[in-house]
């Protein structure tokens, strides 16, 4: 009896010190939003003057344009995502592309076609195809054919372009050959420790509908917090370039693509849209438009976030260099021979 009195009581002794704490902890919250609150009431008069300078509003403008323009196609994105996750069985996706990694690529880079979103649908439906066993190759193929390539992309372009329609024809020749050679370039030269397998929630023990809202929610808080990372950057740099930049880019060729593929990645417009913005830049020549049109479904500020966060940064410091570069130099080539 001696000896086991003190084991209880030593361990109770321990135990109580940690009661105040986790006390303090839980009134520490109120009081911090207290604070905050009680300084944005203080400081609401140099908040109101700051947020009325003309950067400060132009930097609202492009990031609630890229928010409002991006979060339905990353919606959408997130419910392909969990319906492949949760309703379509791994052996589909072995049926439907070919077994040899070389010619999975290409297919696809075709099935892009298919997806009605942009670029931050893609990233999302990518993951998931990685997830449920596809080369990932071939679901980095898709991932850079599917904004640029479906018929809603390409529709807005031939809207946007109706005295050249052959701008149609270069767009979706350029993307594809873009993300299949890119496809392939992992095949080559890719290392799987490169590439962080997208994490996923288990969904033992939950029915089909609980499993699919529960990666809905998943995908939505993890996308979504990388695409505001994104168009905070994104309006960061277009709120402080200067336009006269563009003017006297405008009339060197070599500078005018690579100034217009520069500014493809800052703008993250999203690619349903970008098209109509191509076309306004009337001082440049097609290959350059082309070049824009190429590059920035394939690599902004928003999607290098969001691939950073889907991918990890080891793949995203490799891909999207490669991508941004590779690229330029197809929308140049193909622009010599079409446009």
């Amino acid at each position: 009896m001696a000896i086991t009195k003190p084991v209880p009581q030593r361990t109770d002794d321990r135990a109580e010190p940690a009661r105040p704490q986790e006390e303090g902890r839980h009134l520490n919250s109120p009081l911090l939003l207290t604070i905050l609150m009680l300084a944005l009431v203080l400081l609401q008069s140099p908040i109101r003057s700051a947020l009325s300078a003309p950067v400060m509003q132009s930097w609202m403008t492009v990031f609630v344009a890229v928010l409002v323009q991006a979060l339905p196609f990353l919606v959408l994105g997130v419910l392909l995502s969990a319906a492949i996750a949760v309703f379509v069985p791994p052996s589909f996706f072995a049926r439907a592309l070919p077994s040899r990694p070389a010619l999975a690529v290409p297919v696809a880079g075709a099935a892009g076609a298919v997806l009605p979103g942009c670029e931050c649908a893609s990233v999302p439906v990518a993951g998931a195809l990685v997830r449920r066993g596809v080369t990932p190759a071939a679901a980095l193929a898709f991932l850079l054919s599917a904004p640029a390539i479906n018929p809603i992309v390409l529709t807005a372009t031939a809207v946007a372009f109706p005295g050249n329609p052959e701008m149609v024809l270069a767009r979706l020749v350029a993307s594809l050959l873009v993300a299949c050679a890119m496809g392939w370039l992992w095949l080559r030269l890719g290392r799987t420790d490169w590439l962080k397998p997208p994490s996923h929630p288990s969904h033992d023990g939950q029915s089909k509908g609980e499993a699919f809202w529960g990666s809905v929610r998943h995908d939505v808080m993890h996308a979504g917090g990388f695409l505001v990372v994104g168009a905070m950057a994104a309006a960061t740099l277009k709120a402080v370039a200067p336009e006269s930049w563009l003017r006297a880019a405008a009339d060197n060729p070599a500078l005018s693509v690579l100034a217009l593929a520069i500014l493809a990645v800052v703008l993250s417009i999203c690619s349903e849209a970008d098209a109509f913005v191509a076309a306004s830049l009337s001082q440049f020549s097609l290959t350059a438009r082309l070049t824009f049109l190429v590059v920035g479904p394939m690599i902004d500020l928003k999607l290098f976030a969001m691939q950073t966060g889907t991918f990890g940064r080891a793949f995203a410091l490799r891909f999207a260099p490669a991508t941004f570069a590779l690229a330029v130099v197809v929308s140049v080539l193909v622009g010599a021979v079409i446009l």
